[in-house]
């Protein structure tokens, strides 16, 4: 059964991720940064499977569950009942916020703590196939492993315990916890790592990300400090990439990783939509990751012009052709004529899709009918 994930932008979040990873297999990933987009991720997602022919498994996790969210979780409850036994989907959510519990009762929904595991509390959401469960007292990386039953087809092949064990303890702030010093090395290898090495919506952000959490955490279990695995993190990163890079057609070793990378990140499709216009248009990525692929991307002569648009809604233009200031004007910007950028009229885009919606219509206005036609010319004139 297709199995897709939706999970908070954090240690935590990619924890779970990387649990999820090691015991099925993951379609896609969706990472959201902030809690109160998880309500339009999560209602795109539920149109898309209302659609859906076959079953398929949607797991949540670490998102704060906020109301538009807890609405769209009754909403996708409603629709799985009218679907066909057979073809319903089936929904896990696991989290560990104690705020959700106090939304959840707010919308009518009350939570019921297990007899038998202090800490945590299970939601009817009067689906069977619908599972909503929170836990206080964990990680949602640990809940993600110890609830693994709901969604995985097999058991991890590799000791996940330093990792559960590290995010545990860093997560939910326990300094009395001896793994609580590598859990802090693990954060700071991570947010050092997430966005500026295989940005998210690239086809290797999650391998990349995965598997430099399990090495580090199989430093951590072989007993190294937190300054080892500082001092280790350049080559667990180059030991990823490698394994990343090792078919790439034009790669060169003598390059720093970025710069390596970066070739790669330049013929992504999955990173860059291409608008009416031909400008091609990323969401999300590090400035510095922007400025290095832009600039392969026109030098290859995929397009002229290249703009990056980022959740708090600033937009990056970059072009070969003098056109990046023009476009930065129809968003309030300036800059030069090849750099330049603005922002959105909304203040901030949720993903790809939302970015996309704001910034082509901008860009490509729509002419109006009659503008096509061949009396057009005649509207106004005076003879």
């Amino acid at each position: 059964m297709r199995l897709i994930q939706i999970t908070h932008h954090d240690l935590d979040g990619y924890g779970a991720a990387t649990v999820a990873s090691a015991c099925a297999a993951v379609e896609r990933v969706v990472h959201v940064p902030r809690y109160s987009d998880v309500g339009p991720v999560f209602e795109d997602e539920t149109k898309r499977l209302a659609r859906a022919g076959e079953s398929e498994i949607l797991l949540m996790t670490d998102l704060g569950l906020e109301e538009q969210t807890i609405a769209g979780l009754k909403k996708f409850a409603a629709m799985n009942r009218r679907r066909e036994d057979g073809r319903k989907h089936r929904l896990v959510v696991l989290d560990h916020h104690a705020s959700s519990l106090d939304q959840l009762r707010r919308q009518g929904l009350e939570p019921v703590a297990d007899p038998e595991r202090p800490g945590l509390s299970r939601i009817d959401l009067g689906d069977p196939d619908c599972t909503l469960l929170i836990d206080e007292n964990v990680c949602a990386t640990r809940m993600a492993f110890d609830h693994r039953a709901l969604f995985a087809t097999h058991e991890p092949d590799t000791d996940l315990t330093a990792l559960l064990a590290a995010i545990d303890a860093v997560d939910l702030w326990r300094k009395d916890s001896p793994a609580f010093p590598g859990g802090l090395a693990l954060d700071e290898l991570f947010w050092e790592s997430v966005s500026s090495f295989v940005p998210v919506g690239h086809p290797w952000h999650e391998t990349f990300m995965s598997g430099l959490l399990r090495a580090a955490a199989v430093s951590l279990r072989e007993g190294a400090t937190p300054a080892d695995l500082e001092r280790r993190a350049l080559a667990i990163r180059s030991d990823v990439v490698e394994t990343l890079l090792r078919d790439a057609p034009d790669d060169d070793r003598a390059l720093t990783t970025r710069m390596r990378l970066a070739r790669a990140l330049a013929r992504s499709d999955a990173l860059f939509r291409p608008l009416k216009d031909g400008t091609l248009l990323s969401f999300a990525l590090d400035s510095g990751t922007f400025q290095r692929v832009s600039d392969l991307i026109m030098d290859a002569g995929r397009a002229k012009r290249v703009v990056n648009v980022q959740r708090m809604g600033t937009l990056s233009f970059r072009s070969n052709d003098g056109t990046a200031l023009d476009g930065a004007r129809l968003f309030r910007g300036g800059g030069h004529r090849d750099a330049a950028g603005g922002r959105l009229q909304s203040g901030s885009a949720f993903s790809m899709t939302d970015a996309i919606a704001q910034v082509e219509p901008v860009l490509n206005p729509d002419k109006p009918p009659e503008a096509d036609s061949p009396f057009a010319a005649l509207k106004n004139w005076k003879g």
